[in-house]
């Protein structure tokens, strides 16, 4: 067994809640009226909060939810489209807020100078992620109002694997540099893949891509990332190995959740074991349990994911026939006293 495998081994979630912990309206006009997605999790000053993705037909548009400690509140639209901007006129995305990277921490938010920094990612026209869509950097000091801030990150400036346009991102802050982690797409027609990458910044301005190739290509086929090895989440195991949580698609399969390791953010080895995979027919992600967010809660980790079950008949939201009900899910697993003596 590998060092990867074993330290997947002793994560994978082991208990799934069952129902959603944010699930869309289904109400015309809303801004999350067809689909909830790619949840973000943190704390501020001890307070459980939790960023999604809403889609409405349009485009997405970001809200806010936080939990009272026994449930989580109807999210907020903090970061909506706005028509004036040339990126966010159809779409606006925002996906991560720079925070404590400690597999076992609390998972705070990072203030730098009294800013909070996030990631968002926009695509150029309406519809369901249609053109090849940009990353872009935000700042807010309360979570409510977010203003432009720093450079953009451009498809065509990339190698040729995400040449189709750039997805979800993830923003941390390593020996005072930025990381971003992000995956794309390349320009296949069809049937494209999405693999993961990362670029580098002193200042949120200026970006290199760490490599032309990514760095966490798909599987060989029949792997359960051969398609897609997308969406990556990256915490810090108590003995210094990176982790990226990550979501896999098998070519004709459903997506699973996964995860890979690293001494050094560049070189990623993959386990093979599942984190999170769909639940049987009529469960709430019997098609997609996918996009992972990590955090510990007390005496056990949790793991938020995207879950996405098969409607038996569309639901007809204003005249959009919505195939699925997408929502976020939580799994957990508790946190075994010698791996972090301090839980509990």
């Amino acid at each position: 067994m590998t060092d990867a495998q074993a330290l997947a081994d002793s994560i994978r979630p082991t208990v799934k809640g069952g129902e959603l912990m944010l699930a869309p309206t289904h109400r015309a006009g809303d801004w999350n009226s067809h689909g909830v997605d790619c949840p973000f999790v943190f704390r501020r000053d001890g307070e459980l909060g939790m960023t999604v993705v809403g889609w409405d037909g349009r485009g997405y548009q970001t809200g806010l939810a936080w939990h009272d400690g026994s449930a989580w509140s109807e999210p907020q639209l903090v970061f909506p489209r706005d028509a004036s901007s040339a990126r966010r006129r159809h779409n606006a995305a925002l996906t991560s807020i720079l925070r404590d990277t400690d597999l076992y921490g609390a998972g705070e938010l990072t203030a730098i100078d009294g800013w909070y920094y996030g990631t968002y990612h926009a695509y150029p026209e309406a519809g369901y992620e249609e053109g090849s869509a940009v990353i872009g950097f935000v700042r807010s000091r309360d979570l409510d109002v977010w203003e432009e801030v720093g450079g953009i990150l451009r498809p065509e400036d990339g190698g040729a694997w995400e040449r189709g346009g750039l997805y979800k991102s993830f923003l941390l802050r390593h020996d005072g540099r930025f990381w971003l982690f992000y995956n794309a797409k390349d320009q296949a027609a069809g049937r494209w893949t999405e693999q993961t990458g990362a670029a580098v910044s002193d200042d949120l301005t200026s970006w290199q891509r760490v490599s032309d190739a990514p760095l966490l290509p798909v599987g060989p086929a029949g792997a359960p990332d051969d398609r897609f090895a997308s969406d990556p989440f990256v915490l810090r195991a108590p003995d210094g190995t990176w982790l990226m949580f990550y979501f896999g698609l098998r070519s004709g399969g459903p997506a699973v959740d996964l995860l890979a390791t690293s001494p050094d953010l560049i070189t990623w080895t993959k386990s093979p074991t599942v984190l999170v995979a769909p639940g049987e027919i009529g469960a709430i992600d019997d098609w997609h349990a996918h996009k992972p967010a990590v955090i510990r809660t007390g005496d056990r980790l949790e793991h938020y994911y995207c879950a996405v079950q098969r409607l038996p008949t569309p639901a007809d939201i204003g005249g959009y026939r919505q195939p699925e009900m997408r929502g976020i899910a939580l799994a957990w697993s508790p946190i075994p006293p010698e791996a972090c003596p301090s839980a509990g």
